[in-house]
């Protein structure tokens, strides 16, 4: 605790006598390559939007900020490995914007250990809320909190067939409570099926979805584990309903999913991306507009409010 309070003194005094060519190092794994590379590049875009834009007005009190991002192509190991490499060989000042469930679980024991924070992780799991991490500044909502209220929506438009499938992690389990709650609360029963997230088969989970006459199916999985799961349940004949968390909340997935995209819902933990009545909406379209970024995606904007916090 000493030691971590140390740290921060540290850094507020370089901060305030720091010259202009010193910088504010801050650190990033996650999956660049891989299942979720799409949402990770938008979401690291959308971070960059806003550093950018504060370097290019003198940085924090002459410091300009730097991010290291390493890949660890959404393998739990070597996320904890390159966690480690940040923050004990580049001597980050925070790690940020980490990508996955059971990746972000392996980067805490290095938190803990030197005292080092976590800023805006882009997952929801409920283990970095309870019990509360004195190193962790969550900045989205939880996924058990999403999965509750996407199954009520359901039942509330007469939906009583439901699936969920999941991908066999602690992201699953975590999105599978908060499902349970929303079928507890509209009197529901669902077909649980798991598969293997390092390796997805869903040949053997189809045709249950299709002989079940499955109304809507909620899918905890992560970018083309979900896209090749709507495939194999069209292709089995289902033409049920298909739910899927923010964590696949960018424009990259829904490109992904092609035709199959039609009706898929996925849910939000952010303003609406276009919506300029919010001023960090408006802000985010403005500085995008005038660095020739294009449309602000929802994960983009994700990775903008992180930057901000």
């Amino acid at each position: 605790m000493q030691a971590g309070r140390h740290r921060w003194a540290v850094l507020a005094l370089v901060a305030m006598l720091g010259s202009a060519h010193a910088q504010i190092i801050i650190g990033q794994t996650a999956g660049f390559s891989g299942a979720v590379a799409a949402g990770v590049k938008e979401t690291t875009d959308g971070a960059k939007l806003y550093f950018d834009t504060v370097n290019a007005r003198g940085g924090v009190n002459g410091q300009k900020i730097e991010l290291v991002s390493l890949d660890d192509k959404f393998d739990p190991k070597l996320a904890g490995e390159n966690a480690r490499k940040l923050i004990e060989e580049q001597n980050v000042a925070a790690m940020f914007l980490t990508r996955g469930t059971p990746h972000t679980q392996a980067i805490l024991p290095h938190l803990d250990k030197h005292g080092v924070p976590l800023v805006g992780p882009s997952t929801g799991a409920m283990v970095l809320h309870q019990p509360v991490s004195r190193h962790v500044f969550n900045v989205r909502a939880t996924y058990q909190r999403e999965a509750e209220k996407a199954i009520t929506h359901l039942a509330s438009m007469g939906i009583t067939r439901i699936a969920v499938v999941l991908a066999d992690d602690t992201f699953g389990a975590d999105g599978l409570a908060g499902a349970q709650k929303g079928l507890a609360t509209a009197k529901l029963t669902a077909l649980v099926e798991k598969f293997d997230r390092t390796k997805p088969d869903f040949g053997p989970i189809a045709p249950k979805i299709a002989q079940g006459n499955i109304q809507a199916v909620m899918m905890i999985a992560s970018g083309t584990a979900v896209v090749d799961g709507i495939k194999a349940f069209r292709a089995a004949g289902s033409s049920a309903q298909v739910v899927t968390l923010s964590n696949n909340a960018s424009g990259g997935f829904v490109k992904s999913l092609g035709g199959n995209g039609r009706g898929v819902i996925v849910t939000q933990v952010f303003p609406y991306e276009r919506s300029i009545a919010f001023p960090m909406v408006k802000e985010a379209q403005e500085l995008a507009k005038a660095r020739g970024q294009g449309d602000v995606t929802p994960a983009m904007l994700e990775g903008f409010a992180a930057a901000k916090v």
